[in-house]
């Protein structure tokens, strides 16, 4: 099942995509999928970021081959760091190069989106907390990062978190391929096989340290092949099962 979310005629609203039509959804779509009755051809509406997060949570170093290709040791723990709902944008929207950054970089990744209220989940319950998953780009401005020596800045600049198209509700994220196409061409393939900490362990590992709402995310790292952006690149997130996020780049 895939949930995204609308804007028509200037108000947002979630619905089922099925085919080329809209099943307009009640409000946030859990606990239960409350349908309205009413249907919208979906050429009429413009596609939003699936969710509107309280936060997102992202995680670093989280793939084998990444760390390989960093010559770099797994991390014991999950590494964690937050990216502000302030940057999120949706399917399609610009990527803003800020001023301040040399060099801006795209990670594709895939993100969890919580379904409901979690705190001090099980390993073995974790996944009862989904709602689904969609494609994220955590993008950076890598030479800040590298100047502050913590990642807020690097992390958090609007629009600086993609998310999209769509959430999908019935995948197993076990094994999925997680591809970064720039302009085109291929520039990042992987599979969520190489994760270091699994789905189930990052959201328990998470609901220990802050309780997880209803529309937050959880980005899951991102595998080897980053690189830097520059106006008037089209950068592509592709996850197998899910779809593509597509995002345009400009100063």
């Amino acid at each position: 099942m895939r949930i995204g979310r609308f804007s028509l005629k200037g108000q947002p609203f979630y619905g089922l995509i099925e085919g080329e039509r809209i099943k307009v959804l009640r409000g946030f779509p859990w606990p239960k999928i409350e349908l309205t009755g009413e249907e919208i051809p979906l050429s009429q509406a413009r596609l939003l970021a699936p969710c509107k997060p309280t936060k997102i949570i992202a995680l670093g170093l989280n793939y084998r081959d990444h760390a390989r290709e960093l010559k770099m040791p797994l991390p014991e723990e999950p590494l964690l760091f937050l990216k502000p709902p302030s940057a999120v944008i949706g399917p399609e929207e610009k990527i803003i190069l800020p001023p301040q950054s040399k060099r801006v970089d795209y990670e594709a990744e895939l993100a969890i989106v919580i379904g409901k209220k979690a705190k001090n989940v099980s390993i073995e319950t974790a996944l009862d907390y989904v709602l689904g998953y969609t494609c994220f780009n955590d993008v950076t401005a890598r030479d800040l990062q590298q100047k502050d020596g913590q990642w807020t800045r690097a992390k958090g600049f609007d629009t600086f978190a993609p998310i999209g198209p769509w959430i999908e509700t019935e995948l197993d994220p076990g094994d999925l391929k997680v591809e970064a196409f720039l302009n085109g061409e291929r520039r990042q393939s992987s599979s969520t096989k190489e994760l270091v900490f699994s789905v189930p362990e990052i959201i328990s590992y998470v609901s220990h340290i802050m309780t997880l709402f209803p529309g937050d995310v959880i980005a899951t790292g991102t595998p080897p092949g980053i690189g830097p952006l520059q106006p008037g690149d089209l950068i592509e997130v592709r996850i197998k099962g899910i779809g593509d996020l597509k995002n345009y780049v400009s100063k």
